[in-house]
């Protein structure tokens, strides 16, 4: 899987980031979703790509490890037991021990404010720990990150994956301009996008989206754009765009629940929301929902 993303990583990436992969033949079989797992490594690899403002190394390794208890102490927090671990390492500016206690938390950004929403590193560890899972960091200021992320090995016999866990299959060639501030979560979106066969107009805010939309040779079919973002909202953007396009379908995506946004423009008679963190497979519900004809 790690080997299949590497195109579209180097799509993502600045061309002054280095990608180096370091991946065994082979590793025993792990339960996860491949979906969420490309989550995991995007938003890992959006995070280090803004740890390196001047250019860098971002290394991804694979290794199965067998952790026996007399060398716990070697993987603070990770029990004795067999694991695939992948770690995602970078070159840039490193983090302090505060940083790293709050790092995990919802909400809880070092960027300057507009920057980011906190949630990139919150979704990495919440679906590491649905996998049951287990996540090391060793960081030192000036000196990199490497993030490393230990899934179970499992022993059931390898079966095809269930239809449930299929990921979504590409729905065609709708365009969907994808309006979102915080770097690691919109690219993360437009990866999910991507692979869901969509063309897609990516945006940082919305002045810049209706930049986008004016040099687009075609009409967009969908906005996709967060609610609380500096400037101009993305509610007050829908009503920009609807100028245009009066019948534009959009879909709204926060990290804070409905009630809590209720204030901030959003249409009457309710619209189409995600409430992030999200996966793939929501995504293309959503998608399907509100887009039957793309």
């Amino acid at each position: 899987m790690v080997k299949g993303f590497e195109k579209l990583l180097r799509r993502t990436l600045r061309e002054d980031i280095a990608l180096q992969l370091d991946l065994p033949p082979e590793l025993p079989p792990v339960k996860a979703d491949p979906g969420q797992v490309e989550q995991v490594l995007m938003n890992l690899a959006v995070n280090a790509q803004d740890a390196m403002p001047d250019g860098g190394l971002l290394s991804i390794g694979l290794a199965p490890l067998a952790l026996q208890e007399t060398s716990e102490h070697l993987h603070p927090g990770v029990p004795a037991g067999r694991y695939a671990v992948l770690a995602v390492g970078d070159t840039g500016c490193g983090m302090d021990a505060g940083v790293q206690q709050r790092m995990f938390e919802p909400f809880v950004t070092t960027k300057e404010p507009g920057k980011g929403t906190g949630l990139g590193l919150a979704t990495v560890f919440g679906i590491v720990k649905q996998h049951g899972g287990y996540l090391g960091v060793e960081s030192q200021p000036g000196a990199g990150a490497t993030f490393r992320l230990y899934f179970p090995i499992t022993e059931d016999p390898l079966q095809p994956p269930s239809r449930e866990l299929e990921r979504p299959k590409p729905m065609g060639g709708g365009t969907v301009l994808l309006v979102e501030d915080d770097a690691e979560v919109r690219a993360c979106i437009e990866a999910m996008l991507l692979r869901q066969g969509y063309r897609v107009l990516a945006s940082p805010g919305s002045l810049e989206a209706l930049a986008r939309v004016e040099e687009a040779a075609q009409p967009v079919d969908l906005l996709l754009s967060d609610v609380v973002m500096p400037k101009l909202s993305g509610p007050d953007l829908y009503r920009l765009l609807q100028m245009r396009q009066p019948s534009l379908p959009v879909i709204f995506m926060s990290g804070h629940p409905p009630e809590a946004i209720a204030g901030h423009g959003l249409p009457e008679g309710g619209a189409a929301f995600l409430q992030k963190p999200f996966t793939a497979a929501e995504l293309a519900q959503r998608l399907r929902e509100v887009l039957p004809g793309c």
